[in-house]
């Protein structure tokens, strides 16, 4: 029998790898049709990717293999089936620049370590938007630049995908006529740079060797002002304003030694390509939330709306596209979009406990929740360099990494989870419990405590209420 694609990948590192997997666990899905699986052996450890698109495969182990080869921390490329439709990659781990925002910030409050690794984000950008001028773009997919072709793309994307299944009236003509103004508009800016196309928050990997970087398979020949856009505006990191300016002021200062273009030539167009890339991702929030009703890409509606208040109050020059002006304030007063944001009140509650002192009581008077046993993982606390220590720890949490039957453990959570999480925000629930105990309540429940929390944090606009009662009781 012809073997699964996944059976496929798993003899693709056997063959690389040199030794039989010890442990396979599949990666959350994200907004793609992409597989991801964790795969480790005793002496070796790698991603696996499945995607049926070809050409986009081609494109990332390619654009990879060049990045690489300029020095860019980029995964390496292990190997690629003959078929094309899977490989193995470089892992990075599971910390992103967002989770690390979402777990740390205070409200507006963002912890200065976290904006200095945007602005080390920012420095390595305009090294992959010069570096990349010298890329093979025959590679790119769908397109080879960030065109007027392009750009008709992401703004019908904007208007059949948000506009009308949001029931936002608009003359078809009138917005038509402006959607060609504006992408000529656009076009005044150099477009001769690599375009990553998706540099945000959640594809910049934070590692003990520093700041790696993901998912630009979709990258082309285009403008510099996208990609700073995508980073300081995207809806669900929610930087400050004041935080956007001076991260913008940082660029200015790397951008006329590295490229020899004026802060002058770039901003005439920035605030153009700021909403560009605003209208592409509410396009997406759409076709996911709308259309697919995947409800938590709605949770980030309201968000992407106040980027859009600010943007349309501070800069005159889109009323010269008046159809899309128009359409743009009569989406930052529609109440049924603005209404979202009130339904964003569900509360998970976390906790880790000891068993010898029982499951803990679920007190919001919805009856339970998930309660995981974590007695069946390796446990740090029989070694006596760990046994004064917590699942906070670096020392325990560094143990538990490297333990395989953790990462799929936890994969098979966050998956039951988040299921349960994305049918409650549809349904307006208000409360779920996940509670995970151990022998202790010390170290394996307390470390698996914390990473459902960071896991749900970055992915879902709800509030979490973590609790070790163990320690919270000492």
């Amino acid at each position: 029998m012809e073997q699964t694609v996944k059976e496929r990948l798993l003899a693709l590192y056997e063959q690389w790898a040199g030794e039989s997997v010890g442990a396979v666990s599949e990666l959350p899905p994200s907004g793609s049709d992409r597989r991801y699986f964790r795969i480790s052996s005793p002496n070796a450890k790698a991603l696996g990717a499945i995607n049926k698109d070809l050409r986009e495969n081609m494109a990332f182990i390619e654009f990879s293999r060049f990045f690489k080869s300029r020095g860019l921390r980029v995964p390496e490329i292990y190997a690629v089936d003959a078929d094309m439709d899977c490989y193995l990659l470089e892992d990075f781990g599971g910390t992103t620049l967002f989770e690390l925002l979402s777990t740390r910030r205070k409200d507006k409050e963002i912890p200065e370590d976290i904006e200095a690794l945007y602005r080390e984000s920012i420095r390595q950008l305009l090294s992959f938007q010069t570096e990349g001028r010298e890329l093979d773009f025959s590679h790119c997919y769908p397109r080879a630049r960030f065109d007027k072709q392009s750009m008709m793309w992401d703004l019908h994307y904007f208007k059949y995908y948000f506009l009308k299944l949001a029931r936002i009236s608009f003359d078809e003509q009138l917005l038509e006529d402006d959607f060609n103004r504006f992408s000529d508009f656009l076009l005044k800016s150099d477009s001769t740079y690599f375009m990553y196309r998706d540099f945000q928050s959640r594809n910049i990997m934070v590692t003990d060797g520093g700041l790696a970087f993901i998912d630009y398979q979709g990258g082309r020949r285009g403008a510099l002002q996208y990609d700073l856009a995508s980073l300081l505006y995207d809806a669900k990191a929610d930087l400050p304003q004041e935080l956007r300016e001076e991260l913008l002021e940082h660029y200015l200062e790397l951008l006329t030694p590295a490229t020899g273009i004026s802060r002058v030539q770039f901003m005439e167009t920035y605030h153009g390509y700021v909403l560009i890339r605003i209208m592409q991702a509410m396009g997406a929030y759409g076709f996911r939330g709308f259309y697919e009703k995947k409800q938590h890409f709605l949770r980030s509606i309201p968000y992407a709306l106040t980027n859009l208040k600010h943007l349309l109050s501070t800069c005159n020059e889109f009323k010269y596209f008046p159809m899309l002006y128009k359409v743009l304030c009569d989406l930052c007063e529609n109440q049924a979009l603005l209404e979202i944001s009130a339904e964003q009140d569900l509360t998970v509650s976390i906790s880790s406990f000891s068993f010898k002192r029982g499951i803990p009581v679920d007190n919001s008077g919805n009856g339970g929740g998930f309660v995981f046993d974590c007695r069946a993982l390796s446990n740090p606390g029989r070694y006596a360099e760990y046994s004064t220590l917590t699942g906070k720890d670096p020392e325990v949490i560094d143990f538990l990494q490297k333990a395989p039957e953790v990462h799929s453990f936890l994969e098979n959570i966050y998956s039951i989870v988040d299921q349960s999480v994305e049918n409650y925000l549809g349904r307006g629930f208000k409360h779920l419990m996940v509670s995970f105990g151990c022998t202790g309540g010390r170290h394996r429940s307390v470390y698996c405590a914390e990473r459902l929390a960071e896991h749900l944090r970055s992915k879902y606009r709800i509030r979490i209420n973590l609790k070790h009662l163990e320690q919270d009781n000492h």
